[in-house]
């Protein structure tokens, strides 16, 4: 792939020296950022005929650098926001998640080729691994709902199906002027979108900078009539793609997007994206004379031309990352934006749950749920009741490091609106989920594979508590060494997933009656050895049934040195799973039932999708829990939170938690306060 300058220059070379003399440069520490990671070095002062001079696009303060870079001879470096910006608009105060750095023009300039139409009109752009990435981000982009600006939400209705779309934008934006466009274009093009569809519904949809009364569009209500009307309500652009039979725009980034969304916008301006043979042009650019497909075209826009940056890692990074990003922050505001009650939440969870669930607008804790409201209503999945519909929320599978019995706040919690995945009497939103991944994208399966390498890779599981790894039994040449993990008995998942087999002593008790000859080593639930929650299996008992017991151990050390995991419902058995060993289930988890496992208790039968570990683990670890970044404090996707665990790079449980804590083990009989 062929680096463009930026990227050559953040490869080791020394900072070019960037001069600006627009305030924005100076205030913006995100785009600092970025740039200086790009290997830029910003500057006040006067340039040298060596130096570049950057200015914000063609903005109104463009003037002041372009003078000098013309006096003095440096190069002109012009820089916009990338075509993934942010959750909120700009104007919102929102910083962007990438930049795009052109040496050559800025891309809606077509007065003369940027670096991004040099690419398009040059470069091979016939890589397949390139184009295979092209195809699974739109594809991601599409079915995440993720566009330029992402504060809409997918579940508001879009109009009935069969309308012509016009694409609005904000009046006087350098986009439109230097697509050879105006005022007049505009209505030109509603003109044709009438003449051309003279039956046809129109929707005009509105810019969301408009919709927030920020700046004026091109379209008020003056147009409006019984066939055209204005829309400005946040719903999903894919989805209004998805109701048109035409598009029709001047030089919006939606062009571009119904591009990939299947359709062949008609263009009245001369964006980036017309002139390749994906584009109806009125207005077209003679020297585009190339035809390319829509992988093709999303290659060079999306991947090779922006420097795209991780906010959570402090580094530049590639799309993938973004639209991993967008995809947290987008699902926790549309989560979000009403509000939330919550009932049953122990008094320790609430400030956890209040950064989770309540950045957008505060929590509202109470007792019990309200009969109504204009906000959603969130339980503790074990206070739920069956009569009283509610989200119900649980921790998630890559939890902590450290106890939630020891008051150690989750980095991960799961909200289902079915059931909750523990509890096989009923369907729940991850057993869906587990079902809608029975076949993956290639994108989708490279995600999932290098997730499990990095969870193995890592040590990581639940807890990820540290523990020495004791002397084991040798191993029996006529048997296997089978792990047994111990969980707390009165466990909501086992009250709702077992059946006949409910304790750890039956547990011990059924894997020895099947395994006479196998080494059989337990593994304690760490809040039982602590005392504090039950499950405790008799000494005398333990000495018949397991030839170890290994106390205050890692879990995840262990199962390198085991052949088969027997379980009623640990997620320990999802973990062994990942590491490839074989697995047993007397009782209902929520991976059981899939083909994967070895099922010894009642799995429900509406489990018949035969998903791949890697697809049980995109279900259970991508797209089911919500995750939380405790350094940033923003909603994060799962791998930053792998690299948190990983690295140590957690902030300490505060001095109250630790202080209560460190109390429980005397008062382990007045848990339910703080559990």
């Amino acid at each position: 792939m062929r680096l463009t300058s930026h990227r050559k220059a953040a490869a080791g070379s020394a900072p070019r020296r960037l001069y600006y003399y627009n305030a924005g440069f100076l205030r913006q520490k995100r785009i600092r950022r970025i740039l200086a990671l790009a290997g830029y070095d910003l500057r006040l002062g006067v340039p040298s005929k060596t130096d570049d001079v950057a200015v914000w696009g063609h903005s109104p303060y463009a003037a002041r650098g372009e003078a000098i870079a013309k006096k003095t001879g440096a190069a002109l470096v012009r820089i916009e926001d990338a075509f993934l910006r942010s959750l909120h608009t700009g104007r919102s105060g929102e910083p962007p998640l990438g930049l795009l750095v052109d040496h050559s023009a800025m891309h809606f300039n077509s007065e003369r080729p940027s670096d991004l139409e040099r690419m398009l009109a040059s470069d091979p752009l016939d890589d397949t691994h390139i184009l295979n990435r092209a195809r699974g981000a739109v594809a991601r982009l599409k079915e995440a709902h993720i566009s330029k600006y992402n504060a809409f939400d997918p579940s508001l209705p879009c109009p009935d199906p069969g309308y012509v779309l016009v694409i609005d934008q904000t009046r006087d934006d350098a986009s439109v002027k230097y697509s050879r466009a105006d005022a007049n274009t505009f209505r030109e093009m509603l003109y044709y979108a009438q003449e051309e569809h003279p039956h046809a519904h129109i929707i005009i949809k509105t810019h969301p900078e408009t919709a927030e009364g920020h700046r004026a569009g091109y379209f008020d209500a003056s147009v409006e009539t019984d066939n055209i009307v204005l829309f400005d309500t946040p719903v999903s652009p894919w989805h209004l793609f998805e109701g048109a039979t035409a598009v029709y725009t001047v030089s919006s980034q939606l062009g571009f997007e119904a591009i990939m969304a299947g359709h062949r916008p008609i263009v009245f301006g001369q964006p980036f994206y017309s002139g390749w043979g994906l584009t109806d042009d009125r207005n077209p650019v003679q020297r585009r004379q190339r035809v390319l497909t829509r992988a093709q075209l999303f290659a060079a826009a999306m991947i090779k031309y922006p420097i795209w940056y991780d906010p959570h890692r402090d580094q530049l990074c590639e799309i993938e990352t973004v639209i991993d990003i967008l995809e947290a922050r987008a699902r926790a505001w549309r989560e979000d934006r009403h509000g939330w009650v919550a009932a049953g939440m122990a008094l320790w969870k609430r400030a956890p749950l209040q950064k989770f669930f309540g950045q957008v607008k505060k929590i509202r804790f109470n007792d019990a749920l309200p009969a109504s409201g204009d906000r959603r209503a969130m339980v503790w999945a074990s206070k739920s009741e069956p009569d009283r519909p509610a989200i119900r929320v649980e921790d998630g599978f890559l939890r902590s490091r450290g106890l939630g019995a020891d008051l150690i706040p989750p980095l991960s919690l799961v909200c289902d609106d079915l059931g909750i995945y523990y509890d096989p009497r009923r369907m729940s939103r991850l057993e869906q989920l587990i079902g809608a991944r029975a076949t993956l994208r290639m994108d989708q399966q490279l995600r999932s594979e290098a997730l499990i390498t990095d969870l193995i890779s890592f040590g990581l599981s639940k807890y990820n508590l540290a523990g020495a790894l004791p002397e084991l039994p040798e191993v029996s040449p006529h048997g296997t060494t089978i792990l047994v993990p111990g969980q707390v008995e009165d466990d909501a998942s086992i009250l709702a997933g077992t059946d006949h087999v409910n304790t750890n002593l039956a547990l011990l008790q059924a894997t020895r009656n099947a395994n006479p000859d196998a080494i059989i080593l337990y593994k304690p639930h760490p809040d039982v050895e602590a005392g504090l929650r039950y499950g405790q299996v008799p000494a005398d008992a333990l000495e018949d049934l397991a030839d170890a017991v290994l106390t205050h151990t890692d879990p995840m050390a262990v199962l390198e040195y085991v052949d088969e995991v027997w379980t009623m419902t640990s997620g320990l058995g999802f973990e062994a799973l990942l590491r490839g060993l074989s697995v047993t289930t007397v009782g209902a988890p929520f991976y059981a039932g899939w083909g994967l496992t070895r099922d010894l208790g009642k799995i429900p039968s509406r489990r018949t999708a035969r998903p791949d570990i890697a697809g049980l683990v995109h279900a259970t670890l991508i797209d089911y829990p919500r995750y939380f970044d405790p350094v940033t404090n923003a909603a994060c996707p799962v791998e930053v939170i792998v690299d948190r665990l990983a690295h140590g790079s957690l902030p300490r449980p505060s001095f109250s938690n630790r202080l209560i804590a460190k109390l429980q083990g005397s008062f382990a009989s007045y848990a339910h306060l703080w559990r």
